[in-house]
């Protein structure tokens, strides 16, 4: 095993990639004595046997009022808040090491997200976009965010993709909400172009993890698989941009009201403004 308790060493390679793609995969970064629990919370979150509040509980392509048998992605934002026995968990103490090699000491925890496409959802699709596009500009928008596959993923069920070297880019790229009404529909939208763009796709087995910037524009497609794709994402951002978030009001919930104003709206002044990323 290459893990040694919660200490999971990097390669310089995989150092390297993170900083030079805006993403790298870690493979075997969990065993399955270390799955096992996470994935019977996991479930009992997407069953609704742990109550989630409000639109915390949603499915990301549709309607807010979608009824949840037409759920193409079941979606649960901040599960450590309603669970909070996932609090301190193996992903969590092992993650939390990686950030420190790829980014330093003084990270933790902004926030943490269930996302699953059921078998058989061609329509699951995660629009391109950039983690940044979502979030308030901060001084410090430094972020690692991981993404646990408890299925092994693959093109077929609808693996993230990335932008290789997007992060680089002097501004985001613009985004737009899907159907001009955050209210209704919570994805933003970012400008790709295949014959431009270099992508490449996250294939993972069970128990490995891909890490991603926040400036990394990806995506997944549908799931057209006859098995689930399921994602559990840890994102980690200094403690002093998640201290500025939540002086703003901004906890990363889809319940939040603060949401359209400062990740949309700051995001337009900073182009009119001209200033850089």
């Amino acid at each position: 095993m290459r893990a040694r308790g919660d200490h999971f060493p990097l390669t310089p390679n995989e150092v390297e990639a993170f900083h030079r793609d805006g993403w790298v995969t870690l493979p075997g970064f969990l065993t399955e004595p270390e799955l096992a629990p996470l994935e019977r919370d996991y479930m009992r979150l997407l069953r609704r046997e742990v109550p989630v509040a409000g639109r915390d509980y949603c499915d990301m392509t549709g309607d807010y009022d979608r009824p949840i048998e037409q759920f193409e992605i079941l979606n649960v934002m901040l599960p450590r808040r309603y669970l909070p026995a996932l609090q301190g968990n193996v992903y969590e103490r092992r993650a939390a090491d990686v950030v420190r090699q790829l980014l330093g000491d003084g990270f933790a925890i902004d926030y943490d997200q269930l996302v699953a496409k059921p078998p058989g959802r061609e329509g699951a699709v995660f629009h391109w976009h950039q983690d940044l596009g979502y979030w308030p500009i901060t001084e410090d928008t430094r972020t690692a965010t991981f993404w646990l596959a408890l299925d092994d993923v693959a093109d077929d069920n609808g693996c993230v993709r990335f932008v290789d070297g997007s992060h680089r880019e002097p501004e985001l790229r613009e985004h737009v909400p899907l159907r001009g009404d955050r209210d209704k529909n919570h994805t933003l939208v970012a400008a790709v172009d295949p014959a431009k763009d270099r992508i490449r796709s996250a294939i993972l087995p069970r128990g490995a993890v891909s890490v991603h910037h926040e400036r990394t524009v990806h995506g997944s497609a549908g799931n057209a698989s006859a098995r689930w794709r399921r994602g559990y994402v840890l994102a980690f951002r200094s403690e002093a941009t998640i201290a500025a978030e939540r002086r703003l009001g901004f906890t990363h919930s889809h319940n939040d009201r603060v949401d359209v104003l400062t990740a949309i709206g700051e995001q337009t002044r900073r182009r009119e403004r001209g200033a850089g990323g």
